[in-house]
């Protein structure tokens, strides 16, 4: 069917109009539904009495012989009667609009809506009291949140009102949640009758009356560098323990989050993809629930030291863990301190100060690795001092160098092994059981007096220092590994350092010479490096580890210095550290300005009426330009229906000048003689 002319020329204010009457019909009615007032028949926020009295006159109309009025509708005005009975459901309606019962409105009205009136159960609503009988919960006034607020702990302030039953049902969560941010935040709440304070976490719509979104209980949480009243965050999530927990542990004191593996991706992902001086700390959880905030705050705090993960477990997949880690049941945590190293288990649930301490015991791997950030503390630089302290003149550190892999692993476990081995002499010569190995003897002393230290260094990262311990023969064990190269050929050798009391104090008196200050790169001690050259055994290697401890401690040997390359820092991966934070002001930022919810433009009674007047001014511009008069045209058209003047021909003189006369017009009732074919004279 073709569409008629008018009505493709007139397409804009019809589909205008259309829209602004349907508008205003039907989906503005839809969101501002009758109040409990209008159902009573009576003026809105009028007081108790005369709620009462409008009840008592509509219940007469019903009791009447002679009224027909449906069940549901006398349902409607006994729930709005209770309602607005009840002080506190009655303040809360009229300053919030909060209504927590319409689903006992829509059950009632569905279970009686065949029954007669007088059948109902009767009241419609029960009391809910919210009891806060444990001073813990911080009730907040007008007068102390500012004080509140200002302290360094994040703060999180649930909104509630007494006579909600969310809230009643909610407040034991409300506990729960306040145990686990116990150390990384404080929780208040705050009551919705304080008007003035509640009524600053409200949001306003186009209406300008104050509402919550999501009702109530709601929380807002102010973070630690937050100190103004309007610097808050909502929370957006369900009321949920493990979730509003999470929600404050991430979104708001920027703690990082621990991830869970599958049994497929905890050995790629996880383990192979983490720090290699990394000890791997693994929870076996059966609830799934994410990380307490203090396993992130550890997260953290040992990043330099430990990678943390979760793995869900199940019985399934117990024979699994069982074989690989040890693990029999959750809850469990394991500590992984190298490889081939025994698993650390740790069975049954921890508290924070109990997994602390775990940590502290079990943050470095057997054999530690020589990097920027432990080198003094592992007694294995020439600019700082032994593990003894200060009075150590000799001592010694024993590294293998190597790039990552399968061989530098096998490596590191025969050198952790070694390290095992001396420990085990150094306690059976204090319990009286002395090994019978002599040849020992010597490294089993050095190290039970921590002038011995075992590590290994990544030659692939520090190819430098790698390079300068082993010379110029170091293929395969220091530099980065080309395409195709499996030439992995790790080097265990010793490092001799030997404080000179002479020298330091020759650089004690030169230390205000400016040259030798901005240098200031030269070794403190004496290093002498001997590389290993025997088999992989673990006696083999500590015989001949006590004999340069023996050589080393007994013979005169000259001092030499040189300048040693510096460790190369390794970073530490931190990508849930925040240089800022996300914090939203109380709907004063532009953001917020401009991304209202959808819904909160179908509230907005302006949207009809613009509608209708963008139809009006559009139909008045299209009847404008179809309805301008013909003159105007007909008088631009009118030059190019004249005949048209011939040109004056122009003069071909010397100088090029237009002759002064003008070609002759062509009379009007000339005519045009046709030519002979025969010539004339």
């Amino acid at each position: 069917m073709e569409i008629p002319a008018e009505v493709r020329r007139y397409w804009l204010p019809i589909l205008l109009f259309t829209a602004g009457f349907l508008f205003q019909l039907l989906v503005l009615p839809r969101h501002f539904p009758p109040t409990h007032y209008d159902v009573l028949g009576i003026e809105r926020f009028a007081p108790v009495e005369r709620v009462v009295e409008a009840y008592e006159r509509l219940s007469k109309e019903w009791l009447s012989e002679t009224n027909h009025q449906p069940t549901v509708d006398i349902i409607k005005i006994r729930y709005a009667y209770e309602l607005l009975t009840n002080p506190i459901l009655k303040r809360d309606y009229d300053l919030y609009g909060l209504d927590e019962h319409m689903d006992v409105l829509e059950r009632v009205k569905e279970q009686y809506q065949k029954e007669h009136f007088l059948k109902i159960d009767l009241p419609l609503l029960k009391d809910s009291v919210v009891s806060l009988t444990d001073d813990a919960f911080n009730l907040l006034t007008h007068d102390s949140f500012n004080a509140a607020i200002a302290e360094e702990y994040p703060l999180i302030i649930l909104v509630y009102s007494k006579g909600s039953p969310r809230c009643a049902h909610f407040i034991e969560y409300w506990k729960q949640i306040g145990t686990r941010l116990d150390g990384i935040a404080k929780i208040a709440m705050v009551e919705v009758g304080d008007s003035q304070l509640a009524g600053h976490f409200t949001e306003k719509g186009f209406s300008k009356q104050p509402f919550f979104r999501n009702g109530i209980p709601a929380i807002v949480a102010y973070p630690a560098n937050c100190r103004s009243p309007s610097c808050y965050m909502r929370y957006p999530g369900g009321l949920y323990v493990d979730s509003v927990v999470d929600w404050v542990a991430t979104s708001v004191v920027g703690l990082p989050r621990i991830l869970y593996y599958a049994k497929e991706a905890l050995g790629p992902q996880f383990i192979g993809k983490s720090g290699h001086h990394k000890v791997k700390v693994i929870f076996f959880s059966s609830t799934g629930e994410r990380a307490a905030p203090f396993l992130r705050q550890a997260a953290q705090e040992y990043s330099s030291y430990a990678s943390f993960a979760f793995v869900l477990w199940s019985e399934d997949e117990s024979q699994i863990w069982w074989n690989s880690l040890g693990v029999e049941s959750a809850p469990a945590l394991v500590f992984l301190k190298g490889p081939g190293t025994k698993p650390v288990v740790h069975h049954g649930n921890f508290s924070k100060s109990e997994f602390t301490e775990m940590m502290e015991e079990h943050k470095h791997q057997d054999l530690q690795q020589l990097r920027s950030d432990t080198s003094l503390e592992l007694g294995c630089d020439a600019r700082g001092h032994s593990r003894a302290g200060n009075d150590a003149a000799i001592w010694y550190c024993v590294i293998i160098a190597g790039r990552p892999g399968v061989e530098l692993g096998k490596k590191r476990q025969i050198l952790r092994k070694a390290q095992d081995q001396l420990i085990g002499a150094v306690d059976g010569s204090t319990t009286g059981n002395v090994d019978d190995s002599i040849e020992i003897s010597s490294a089993a002393t050095a190290f039970k007096d921590e002038r011995l230290t075992f590590v290994w260094l990544d030659g692939e990262v520090q190819k430098q220092i790698c390079a300068f311990y082993l010379a110029t023969d170091f293929s395969g064990a220091c530099g980065p590994r080309g395409f195709g190269d499996d030439n992995d050929k790790p080097e265990i050798f010793i490092v001799r350092f030997q404080r000179n009391a002479t020298y330091e104090a020759l650089k004690a008196e030169k230390k205000n010479n400016l040259v030798e200050a901005l240098q200031g790169q030269h070794a403190y001690a004496s290093q002498l490096v001997a590389r290993y050259k025997g088999p992989d055994e673990i006696q083999e290697i500590n015989r001949w580890i006590s004999q340069i401890i023996r050589d080393g401690d007994t013979r005169e040997i000259p001092y030499f210095t040189s300048k040693v390359p510096d460790l190369v820092p390794e970073e530490t991966n931190k990508e849930w550290l925040r240089s800022t934070k996300n914090i939203r002001s109380a709907g004063k930022s532009l953001k917020e300005k401009i991304s209202f919810h959808f819904k909160d433009y179908l509230t907005d009674p302006r949207i009809g009426s613009t509608l209708l007047m963008c139809g009006c001014v559009s139909l008045g511009i299209i009847w404008l330009r179809n309805n301008k008069p013909t003159q105007s045209t007909r008088q631009e058209k009118a030059p190019k229906d004249r005949t048209k003047r011939p040109r004056p021909k122009l003069s071909t003189s010397l100088f090029g000048q237009p002759s002064e006369s003008i070609a002759d017009v062509e009379p009007k009732d000339a005519r045009q003689w046709e030519m002979s074919d025969s010539d004339s004279d």
